[in-house]
């Protein structure tokens, strides 16, 4: 088991240090020159060479790279071209907490209601009830989230035309805040696991240990709770790192067209500022999220199934 576990920690280093690699020769082959960005155009050599030097583009690329993942190693995520001298920590340290909430409380909201809605479907199936929750579900997993914000804009703002209670639309902190950009970033999620529990209950529920269990008389209730519902939520475990991959691409978008300050909403300012290192940062916490998800996916998963332990 642990032989398993920690070649799944060694596979993650690497992606991270490929992530790195990979965001920082993006970064250095963009057109435009940083350090005149910075100084608005304006020419003047002496500042020009001083602020390269700082910054250390001064040297070759390789050079460039290897002194990045060192300051990486030691915690040091470079400096801001956009807000010159400025860490990037400092410009990050306030979306993290805002991030993280908002990507819990989305995949807390696709694992109840997908696995509830999967369930209901899987106990109805072939009933209208099940046909109903599987097209919802078929829908929330098929509708891109930039197509499902103006919906829930428009439906919105009819209630609030009406004199019906309402939601905001942009910002973070308050309660009904949460509730929108929540639901929009876990709508495709909650489709994913709802047809995936749907279809592991089905499978389930034709094993032969199952119909044993009802010729031995107990209640169906009871087969479900202990015997149906445990070994259906096995598969879960195994998509739980790309249901995080879901979230965290669309936490892009999501931030940004709810004016939530996180570091998807950071990200995508920077992009426009061309401010690399804030780039690269944000690059990297994204990823380090996704594969921190799925080692402890890996873990899980080992624990919960015999068969992988005893590899």
């Amino acid at each position: 088991m642990w032989k398993i576990i920690s070649r799944r920690v060694y596979s993650l280093v690497f992606v991270l240090f490929s992530v790195t690699f990979l965001t920082f020769v993006v970064s250095y082959l963009a057109p435009g020159d940083p350090i005149l960005n910075m100084m608005g155009g304006r020419q003047d050599p002496v500042r020009y060479a001083l602020l390269k030097h700082l910054y250390g583009l001064d040297q070759p690329w390789y050079l460039q790279y290897f002194t990045y993942v060192g300051n990486l190693l030691h915690g040091n995520l470079g400096l801001s071209f956009k807000y010159p001298e400025r860490p990037v920590w400092d410009l990050i340290a306030g979306g993290v907490p805002v991030s993280l909430q908002l990507g819990l409380l989305a995949l807390t909201f696709s694992i109840v209601i997908g696995v509830g809605a999967g369930v209901l479907a899987a106990l109805w199936q072939n009933n209208w009830r099940d046909t109903v929750i599987m097209a919802v579900m078929l829908a929330l997993y098929s509708v891109p989230s930039f197509v499902i914000i103006p919906l829930v804009w428009v439906i919105d703002l009819a209630f609030y035309n009406a004199g019906l209670p309402s939601l905001p639309v942009a910002g973070w902190g308050r309660p009904e805040q949460v509730i929108l950009p929540v639901f929009v970033l876990a709508a495709a999620s909650v489709g994913f696991i709802a047809r995936l529990m749907r279809n592991s209950m089905l499978e389930v529920m034709r094993e032969d240990f199952i119909r044993t269990a009802r010729a031995k008389g107990l209640p169906w209730g009871m087969v479900v709770r202990k015997h149906v519902l445990r070994n259906a939520l096995l598969p879960l475990l195994t998509v739980l790192g790309p249901a995080t991959a879901f979230l965290v691409t669309g936490a892009f978008v999501v931030e940004n067209l709810f004016a939530i300050p996180g570091v998807g909403y950071l990200a995508v300012q920077s992009i426009g500022q061309r401010d690399y290192p804030v780039i690269q940062a944000t690059t990297l916490l994204l990823a380090l999220a996704v594969v921190i998800m799925n080692l402890l996916t890996d873990i899980a998963y080992t624990f919960a199934d015999p068969r992988v332990r005893s590899e």
